[in-house]
């Protein structure tokens, strides 16, 4: 138990947390973007493995940063076209079409890269880039806090910077004023003008590009190359985050810090040689905990509001 504590309080530890909250906040924000507009993206961890695997692929093949990058935005963004046209033009239940494309990804990615570079495994036989850390002036120089902030990945600064642009792209642009009317309530925004299937394909696209960014993560920055299923369940986990967030950016940032946490002390674990069965569920128990956490606590609230609704109405009609 010691330890373990030692590591928890440790620099290197909130800098690892930092790390690993890095894709899940990217996949949480794009579960806030495409809720808000009523379309539920199941579809993250599919997303999240294509544009990794594109990633890996098209910066070992390009020799280029930039072109692997658009490769993994690009990869990610047909199974967040193929989510928004089974289930906004097709009109099949875009739940079980996000699951579907789940499914897909876990196997076509796989064979994609069978097909590409001969290996169903990993693509160690190509040398893919990474995107590189930047030191912070000033910020470098605080003491312990410089070690935590500094020196992190060019992308884990950017999921944090995203924070604040989906904030703003939902709160003070005409489009996430629309995305937000029409998920509250669609009807009633298609009266007033606003076209329904287009605003929610928007938010499909958004959020699958931000899915994307974080696939891109893992096989550019977390790790540099793809391994089978490397996503592991993380776009999952961003969907609980963004529930417990209650679908605004800074809430749903400050739950993925708290699975970003969980999922550091699972590496922890595992170096400290606990039994890897326990360390696998260590991620995967807390999503479920916070969930029962959060929805006790909403119940509870709820119950509160409806009580004060019912004492008021009993005041009136005094």
């Amino acid at each position: 138990m010691d330890n373990i504590l030692q590591y928890i309080f440790a620099v290197d530890f909130a800098y690892s947390v930092l790390r690993v909250t890095t894709p899940i906040l990217y996949a949480a924000l794009a579960s806030v973007v495409a809720e808000r507009a009523g379309a539920s993206n199941i579809a993250l961890e599919g997303i999240m493995l294509f544009s990794a695997l594109f990633g890996a692929i098209g910066s070992g093949l390009s020799h280029s940063l930039l072109w692997g990058f658009l490769a993994a935005l690009a990869g990610g963004l047909v199974i967040a076209v193929l989510l928004a046209y089974f289930g906004l033009y097709l009109k099949t239940d875009i739940i079980l079409a996000g699951i579907a494309l789940n499914t897909l990804a876990t196997g076509g990615t796989v064979f994609l890269m069978y097909a590409l570079i001969g290996d169903k495994g990993s693509t160690s036989s190509l040398v893919s880039l990474s995107f590189p850390r930047l030191d912070i002036p000033l910020i470098r120089d605080i003491p312990v806090l410089g070690r935590i902030i500094s020196g992190q990945n060019t992308l884990t600064y950017l999921a944090f910077i995203m924070v604040f642009v989906v904030w703003v792209l939902l709160f003070k642009t005409r489009l996430g004023l629309r995305i937000r009317a029409v998920g509250e309530n669609a009807d009633a925004a298609e009266s007033v003008g606003i076209h329904v299937l287009r605003t929610k394909f928007a938010a499909l696209i958004i959020s699958g590009l931000l899915a994307s960014a974080g696939g891109a993560f893992l096989s550019m920055g977390y790790m540099s190359g793809f391994t089978r299923n490397m996503v592991s369940g993380r776009g999952f986990i961003a969907l609980a985050a963004a529930a417990m967030g209650q679908l605004s950016p800074a809430p749903t940032m400050l739950a993925s810090l708290v699975f970003g946490f969980f999922d550091a002390m699972s590496n922890i674990m595992a170096a400290m040689r606990i039994p890897d069965e326990f360390v696998k569920i260590v991620p995967y128990f807390a999503t479920v905990f916070g969930l029962v956490v959060f929805s006790a606590l909403r119940a509870w609230r709820m119950k509160g509001q409806k009580a004060a609704a019912l004492g008021n109405s009993f005041t009136h009609k005094i």
